[in-house]
């Protein structure tokens, strides 16, 4: 197998009946490829996948150190499996959603302006608990989120795509939205997903509520949510854009209400520990002729 890191490597030298072998992305594949049967791909930024995956004839499986597959779905050949690294950076971005959320309702914003400025800017504030947050995406990310919330006293309310027990149904969020203080979304990038936070959605949700993005920028759009933020109406914390990263003169650098940061929920300390942890299971389970647990079925 094909593996991107010496990290990686020595985390998979000790799976039985794997042979790990480094590469480095933008460079030529080691001999090794002509007989791998599992790839760890890098992020492959500006490449396309196919054009990478004609170069392994024995590929049967790829494995993602990511749990957003968008820029592999449908560009697997047939017959090859494709399995994500679900579970391994959910509680980061869950952490996130929780800390933006904390940073808009308590004015963490302002009063870092005013100990810049040299004032002491007491005032009240909002606060999380007794909030009703709706989170769109009821996976291993809308767990954890869940899991991180509900110790502050407020709510989550789950949708996913199909109703099942304790989550309802895309098809329901026309009549949940405007009930809730904020919208949460961790959705994958699908061409279901795609501009799903779209202007309906967002004047649908109640008056001062807030929207979290932690899923991938093309989930809303850009420019609804643009101008529902420069009419005051709704606030906004944001990871992910659309285009992204964003271009020096984009509205929304200066929309007023919104919390921004530069896709880095998941960037934080051990992340590439929990990846790989994932990995070596996944792994481990295909070696020994059993099904990845983390295949792509579709579902959020």
């Amino acid at each position: 197998m094909l593996v991107p890191d010496e990290f990686g490597v020595e985390k998979l030298s000790g799976v039985d009946g794997v042979r790990p072998v480094r590469y480095t992305p933008g460079e030529p594949f080691p001999p090794e490829a002509a007989e791998a049967e599992v790839l760890v791909p890098k992020f492959l930024a500006g490449t396309d996948p196919r054009e990478v995956f004609a170069r392994l004839p024995k590929l049967r499986l790829v494995q993602l150190l990511s749990a957003g597959a968008e820029n592999f779905v449908g560009r697997v050949p047939e017959g090859v499996l494709l399995s994500t690294c679900r579970g391994a950076h959910g509680g980061s971005t869950a952490e996130w959603a929780i800390g933006a959320l904390l940073a808009i309702y308590r004015d963490f914003f302002a009063f870092e302006r005013a100990r810049v400025d040299g004032r002491w800017d007491y005032h009240y504030t909002d606060t999380l608990q007794d909030k009703k947050v709706l989170v769109v995406g009821a996976g291993d990310l809308g767990e954890q989120f869940r899991r991180r919330l509900e110790p502050f006293d407020a709510t989550a309310t789950l949708v996913g795509r199909t109703a099942r027990d304790g989550v309802h149904g895309v098809d329901e969020l026309p009549n949940l939205l405007g009930s809730f203080d904020a919208v949460v979304v961790f959705t994958p990038l699908t061409e279901e997903t795609v501009r799903l936070v779209d202007a309906k959605f967002l004047s649908s949700m109640k008056d001062g509520a807030i929207l979290v993005n932690g899923a991938r920028g093309p989930v809303v759009d850009t420019d609804a949510l643009v101008a529902e933020l420069m009419s005051g109406r709704l606030r906004a914390a944001l990871d992910v854009t659309d285009p992204e990263p964003l271009p020096e003169d984009h509205p929304l650098w200066t929309a007023p209400g919104l919390f921004l940061t530069p896709h880095v929920a998941g960037s934080c300390e051990g992340n590439m520990r929990r990846a790989y942890s994932i990995v070596v299971s996944e792994i481990s389970r295909f070696a020994a002729g059993q099904s990845p647990q983390n295949l792509v079925n579709g579902l959020y």
